[in-house]
């Protein structure tokens, strides 16, 4: 199993998406046996691990980009650029408009994923009418609470794979009213999953791989780009957790009401961290159901 550094890139806010509102994901990763590190951000400034992350072991890292612009130094995007040239694995997660831009400074990865236009008048694309401080991109994909369904093309991805459903591929992602953009728009990208916006019907990309992507000649590690964080925030999971208190839209109760779709999602949360452990390969892209707890 995976060393996995689940860090977010901004400093411990209570009032904010630090890591303390992903304790569930670190949770359902340990459980499958991963030895997982969940931290925020020690400082401003060239953090610690990040800044030297080629350097510590870690097989992948999962980074939740909730930052405004800030959440990535030089010195730390270089580092994490040299840990995918190591083999190392790469999940990326961000949300609406420019939230987690600090990814741009990650080559393939940052161009996946797609970021305002300033120069370009996209407010007619914005789904969420119910926010009007949000702007593009945003994919109004359902309530906080809710599902969305996944679309996705035959045969399936094998992120998708599951036993738990007759399709044989997990079929329901959680919801959120303002769902960012990724694209495969670098050689060796990949959908995985579309959504389709429940405000205006567009159909949207809810995950990218990049896979077979080399470096002067050498294969570079996996990585995943997902259009939102909130497909693994406490809050999406489980309402009871909370979020932060500028979440003004109201909550949607399908999941309360069915664990069960989410207890499939997980399976494409285990898949992932098999997926992306360095050296993959076919064996390792179907989740397991025996899993093993691992406490740090």
């Amino acid at each position: 199993m995976s060393r996995i550094l689940l860090q977010t890139t901004i400093t411990a806010q209570p009032d904010d998406w630090d890591i303390d509102r992903f304790t569930l994901l670190a949770a359902e990763l340990r459980a499958a046996g991963h030895d997982v590190l969940a931290r925020n951000r020690a400082h401003h400034g060239d953090d610690p691990v990040l800044s030297v992350l080629d350097d510590l072991g870690f097989d992948q890292l999962w980074l939740m980009a909730v930052d405004t612009g800030d959440g990535l130094t030089d010195a730390e995007a270089d580092a994490i650029t040299r840990f995918r040239r190591g083999g190392g694995g790469v999940l990326t997660a961000r949300d609406h408009q420019d939230l987690g831009c600090c990814l741009t400074r990650l080559g393939s990865l940052g161009l996946v994923n797609e970021f305002q236009d300033k120069t370009v008048d996209q407010s007619h694309l914005c789904d969420d009418q119910d926010t009007p401080t949000i702007s593009w991109p945003n994919f109004h994909s359902g309530a906080n609470g809710d599902y969305q369904q996944v679309l996705a093309t035959d045969p399936a991805h094998p992120l998708l794979h599951t036993s738990r459903t007759v399709s044989g591929r997990v079929e329901w992602f959680p919801a959120h009213p303002h769902e960012g953009a990724v694209s495969a728009s670098v050689p060796c990208a990949t959908v995985v999953a579309e959504g389709r916006s429940s405000a205006s019907g567009r159909r949207f990309n809810l995950a990218v791989a990049i896979d077979g992507e080399t470096s002067d000649g050498l294969p570079m590690g996996r990585a995943l780009a997902e259009s939102t964080f909130h497909h693994f925030a406490d809050y999406n999971w489980d309402l009871g957790c909370g979020a932060p208190s500028f979440v003004s839209e109201p909550p949607g109760n399908q999941i309360m009401a069915d664990p069960v779709r989410l207890t499939v999602f997980k399976d494409y949360v285990r898949n992932a961290a098999n997926w992306l452990h360095p050296g993959a390969g076919a064996g390792a892209d179907v989740a397991p159901h025996a899993s093993r707890a691992v406490v740090l």
